[in-house]
């Protein structure tokens, strides 16, 4: 049902072609209505959209075999937000809530030609100040840039059951959607249909699984029935029973035994083998009534939360294997869903199967992401925490809204609750802490303490009542957590249980060692902020008098402000040295946030087992801005990302200096001990390797051990800290090779040498094969093609003396155009000599 559609504006007169799944701002661009929001200072001048109520419309036809069908229903997966639908102008449904999926029996309303469905939408910002103005107090809310909308103080997005990231956040626009934004369907079925399929996992190890195959069937009348399981991989019936159906919902238990299954494994681990299932129901030997198929991951996932020396454990348990969960935190791709293609989901995930994470974390300020995502999830082995979908603000969670609530997860958990990927739900991002921490509790007192009691009571409803009743109910087994970050009801701040948010180096302006000194049972969020490349900026900011970090434009696409400028800005100097020029200054930004979450990387998996989980906020972008992702809104890698590949590989060779000696941990994913050698070198900036030493060493299985320490000046011998760097090598005994360099001082005050870099470009398929020396060492060297779109495989890497790197550049490039756009800068090159 997603053609013919077309839209207007409620108080205008002009129809305009519509795309159906789609929104009213992407609606309005096709259109030429409105300009990119994206595009410099354009979402100014949209903040009307969401002020306005919009028609969508379509017509069309019923065939016969529709017809005659005993149960026809109207299905719309999404709608954004309020709206009334009509049918043949019998009004059929109304929607509040953009994450429910909406239904409605058309069967009395449906003709045979010429049917009218119209989707009335109210503006979600005049419902919200209608709903702020009824109360007498205000619910904090501290992320709504309500002034950004013509809003002034009204910050409404908590009345309203929508993608909080849409009313603005500190690294994405206020741009507040409407429309259908997911499919519609015209569903119409005799006797009986699937309702559900619900493969409960009881018991799983490698060498038995036991599953409840829970089989939900609508059906029009009594009758008997034959439902069956048949697992399509290995070719076998695996249950079936014949039933007696009842008109109505039935619910009927099939259990299924599987002896040595495959296993679905996490990235790293193992393959995340999916099996393809198919649930039928039949009548009278009949070919099937209804099917319903889907490929099934097997695995144990559980958090593990038990007493230890240290306070409690937290670390997710994959088929009886501790894992340390490496990875990051998840916004949705676009301000504008629908805009989100397979192939964009696609690179997504990728991007986090290549930079060796096993999971992502779907922040509660989103959306409960498309089936496609969780899909790709599970076909590359990404673990997901999954957040409900609130965030730092409180929620007036009472009543019809507490009930729209509850049907929001129920709605959510069982749409996803067959996906292996699936790890964890948690109630919300950061609410408890805003609560306790941030102030709020304290606010609200002082207008009335009544208010205060009314406010945590929602809370604890919301948090502690119904949506873990609702995961015990529709989930069971999966862990459920009240919020993020949690250690106890009144979130006490510890790091000896429960998960962290760490922000004291970002936020309280600590060095960038404070990243070393700070570790936690598992860290869910830190990060640190960065620009695009210049090749990115220029697709948002084009003109040369953007080109500056207070310009109009940049600011615009800065939201943490010119606070956060400032920050980027101190740390660059109090870390490297005073940028050239602006685009040195965007080069610089993400060398410095990379080494800065390189820090904090390396030390969480140093200290595993303490340590279980590195979630670095953010993997990605909704819009071109200057954020805290590792990838922009464009997919292109970030200085973070290159560095995340090394940081999070399946062995770590880490080094740290503690109180003058220089410690080195190797840390290890693998499940079995790991044999090799470690060559540690002091490399000289301007002469090169001056003393190395080697030794044979045994990393042990899935954790962390210290494998060599020295004194500092001892290993030194006489040479200066800010003229040598520390180079280290692991070679398996297959050859496999591991990396890592650690400065002994700042940045800015090593001696770094003019290193002269060469290049050859080999064509290969898809692009060039790029050789790269230097004659000296070669800090962050940085390839790019001047105004094209590119992959290359490793970037921001620092050089050895003389020592050839190789990296791929993907390309349609001919060799003449690729040299001509070709540039390759190091560090020294961002700064003028002095």
């Amino acid at each position: 049902m997603n053609e013919n559609w077309k839209f207007k504006q409620v108080r205008g007169y002009n129809w305009y072609p519509a795309t159906v799944p789609g929104g009213v701002h992407t609606d309005l661009i096709a259109n030429k209505i409105i300009d990119d929001p994206f595009f410099r200072l354009n979402e100014r001048g949209v903040q009307w959209v969401d002020k306005e109520d919009w028609l969508y419309e379509t017509t069309f036809d019923a065939d016969d075999n529709t017809l005659q069908k005993e149960n026809i229903i109207l299905r719309f997966d999404g709608l954004d937000t309020y709206a009334d639908v009509t049918l043949n102008g019998t009004k059929i449904l109304s929607a509040n809530n953009m994450f429910r999926e909406w239904t409605a029996d058309v069967k009395s309303a449906l003709k045979p030609t010429g049917n009218k469905l119209e989707v009335y939408f109210y503006s979600p910002t005049k419902l919200g100040q209608e709903a702020w103005e009824k109360i007498p107090f205000r619910y904090p809310a501290s992320n709504d840039q309500s002034e950004n909308g013509g809003m002034f103080d009204r910050q409404v997005s908590v009345f309203t059951r929508k993608a909080g990231y849409n009313y603005g956040w500190d690294w994405g626009p206020r741009l507040v959607t409407v429309g259908i934004w997911r499919p519609v369907y015209l569903e119409a079925w005799n006797d009986a249909r699937i309702e559900n399929v619900f493969y409960n996992q009881k018991n799983v190890t490698k060498d038995k699984t036991s599953i409840d195959a829970v089989v939900e069937v609508s059906a029009d009348k009594d009758m008997s029935a034959l439902v069956s399981v048949v697992n399509q991989t290995d070719k076998k019936v695996a249950a079936t029973k014949q039933v007696s159906i009842t008109k109505g919902l039935n619910t009927i238990h099939l259990p299924i035994e599987m002896k040595k299954p495959k296993l679905w494994w996490s990235n790293g681990l193992g393959e995340p083998f999916l099996y393809d299932f198919t649930t039928y129901i039949s009548v009278n030997n009949k070919e099937s009534l209804d099917e319903e198929w889907i490929k099934l991951g097997i695995r144990s996932l559980k958090v593990i939360q038990n007493p230890d020396q240290y306070g409690a454990s937290f670390y997710f348990e994959l088929n009886g294997i501790p894992v340390f969960a490496k990875g990051a935190n998840y916004i949705p791709c676009d301000n504008f869903l629908s805009r989100v293609t397979d192939s964009i989901y696609e690179k997504t995930i990728l991007d986090a199967v290549n930079a060796n994470m096993n999971m992502l974390r779907v922040w509660g300020g989103g959306t409960y992401e498309n089936d496609v995502f969780y899909d790709l999830c599970d076909k590359y082995g990404i673990m997901i925490w999954q957040d409900f979908m609130f965030g730092c603000s409180m929620y007036p969670a009472e009543g019809d809204m507490l009930e729209n609530i509850r049907l929001e997860a129920i709605d959510n958990v069982r749409r996803l609750r067959n996906h292996a990927c699936i790890g964890l739900w948690a109630g919300n991002n950061e609410c408890l802490e805003g609560w306790f921490h941030w102030g709020w509790k304290q606010q609200i007192e002082k207008q009335n303490p009544k208010y205060a009691d009314i406010m945590y009571k929602q809370l604890r409803d919301q948090y502690f009542k119904v949506l873990p009743e609702v995961v015990k109910e529709y989930a069971p087994g999966i862990c459920y957590r009240p919020s993020s970050p949690y250690t106890d009801s009144i979130a006490t701040p510890t790091n000896t249980k429960g998960d962290m948010h760490f922000w004291t180096v970002w936020q309280g302006a600590e060095p960038l060692s404070g990243f070393e000194n700070q570790t936690a049972r598992f860290m869910s969020e830190y990060g640190f902020q960065s620009f695009p490349e210049f090749q990115s900026v220029k697709k948002y900011a084009p003109k040369s008098e953007d080109w500056n970090i207070t310009s109009e434009v940049m600011m615009a696409h800065q939201r943490g402000g010119m606070n956060a400028n400032n920050r980027i800005n101190d740390f660059i100097l109090k870390e490297y040295r005073q940028p050239k020029d602006f685009e040195s200054f965007l080069y610089l930004s993400q060398l410095v946030q990379a080494d800065a979450m390189k820090m904090a990387m390396e030390t969480h998996r140093r200290t595993m087992p303490f340590c279980m989980g590195s979630l670095v906020w953010q993997h990605n972008d909704c819009w071109p801005v200057a954020s805290w992702s590792s990838r922009d809104y464009y997919g292109r890698w970030k200085a973070q990302h290159y560095f995340t590949v090394k940081s999070f590989a399946d062995i770590l060779i880490s080094p740290v200096e503690v109180k003058g000696e220089l410690q080195i941990f190797a840390v290890s994913d693998r499940l079995n001990a790991t044999q090799g050698k470690l060559v540690i070198q002091i490399v000289d900036l301007n002469k090169g390797v001056t003393a190395q030493q080697e030794e044979p060493i045994n990393i042990p299985a899935n954790t962390s051990a210290l494998v060599w320490k020295k004194q500092v000046d001892q290993f030194l011998n006489g040479q200066n800290r800010d003229n040598v760097v520390i180079h280290l090598e692991f070679t398996d005994k297959n050859g496999k090779v591991y990396g890592n360099t650690r400065f002994l001082d700042l940045n800015k005050n090593l001696h770094y040498a003019n290193a002269q870099i060469t290049h050859t470009a080999t064509p290969v398929n898809g692009g060039y094969e790029l050789s790269l020396t230097s004659d000296k060492f070669a800090r962050g060297v940085f390839i790019s093609l001047n105004g094209k779109d590119k992959f290359i495989s490793d970037n921001y890497m620092d050089l050895m003396p003389g020592k050839t790197i190789k990296v791929k550049v993907a390309t349609d490039l001919n060799p003449m155009d690729f040299e001509k756009n070709l540039k390759i800068i190091s560090f020294v090159n961002s700064y003028d000599s002095y």
